[in-house]
C-alpha cells in the first residue's frame, strides 16, 4: 500500500481574530483520535491557537489555563475528551509516554506543544502547525502539514476561516 502523501497549505494570520478564527474551524473538523502538534518559538501563539480550539469545544467562558507546569491538561469535548499537553520541559521521550496522551486515543484529540520532545513516540497521523511571526508584531505565518488519511475537511475549514492564503494547498 502507498502511503498517503502529506498534505501542506500556509495561511497568514494578520492578528489574533484572524488565529481564533482558524482555531475554531478547526475545531468544528476534529474527531477523536486526531493529533495536532503545534510548533514554533516561544511567544510564537501556541498556546493561544490551542486555547482557541479548546474554547471553541468547550465553551468560550472556561479558563483553558496552559500546561506548562501541569504538563496535560484535560477537558470534556461533547464527542471526545481534549489533551492538551506542553512538552517543554521534558527532558526525555520516554516522559512523554508516562503521562498516558496516547491511551485510549481514538476517544480523545490531542493537541501538543513542543512535539519535538517526542522524539520516534511521534504519531505517524498527525497534523503540524507550525507557527512564525509575520510583517506585523500580531501577524502569524501557520503552516499546516497534514500526514495520514483523513485531514482535507480540517485543512478545507481552516483554510475558508484564514483572511487569505499565502499559497495553495500542495
Amino acid at each position: 500500500m502507498t502511503p498517503t502523501p502529506p498534505l501542506t497549505q500556509t495561511l497568514m494570520l494578520g492578528h489574533e481574530q484572524d488565529s481564533r478564527a482558524v482555531g475554531q474551524a478547526i475545531a468544528s473538523a476534529l474527531r477523536g483520535g486526531d493529533v495536532l502538534l503545534l510548533e514554533g518559538s516561544l511567544g510564537a501563539g501556541k498556546s493561544f491557537l490551542a486555547r482557541a480550539i479548546i474554547q471553541s469545544l468547550i465553551g468560550e467562558d472556561e479558563p483553558v489555563p496552559s500546561p506548562t507546569y501541569t504538563l496535560v491538561q484535560c477537558y470534556d469535548a461533547p464527542d471526545f475528551e481534549i489533551r492538551h499537553a506542553d512538552l517543554y520541559r521534558l527532558g526525555d521521550p520516554e516522559e512523554a509516554e508516562e503521562l498516558g496522551l496516547f491511551d485510549d486515543l481514538a476517544n480523545a484529540v490531542l493537541l501538543i506543544e513542543w512535539p519535538e520532545r517526542l522524539g520516534d513516540a511521534t504519531p505517524g497521523r498527525a497534523l503540524t502547525l507550525s507557527l512564525n511571526g509575520g510583517a506585523e508584531p500580531e501577524a502569524r505565518i501557520l503552516a499546516l502539514n497534514a500526514v495520514g488519511e483523513g485531514w482535507t475537511a480540517l485543512l478545507d475549514a481552516a483554510a475558508m476561516a484564514a483572511p487569505a492564503a499565502k499559497e495553495g494547498r500542495s
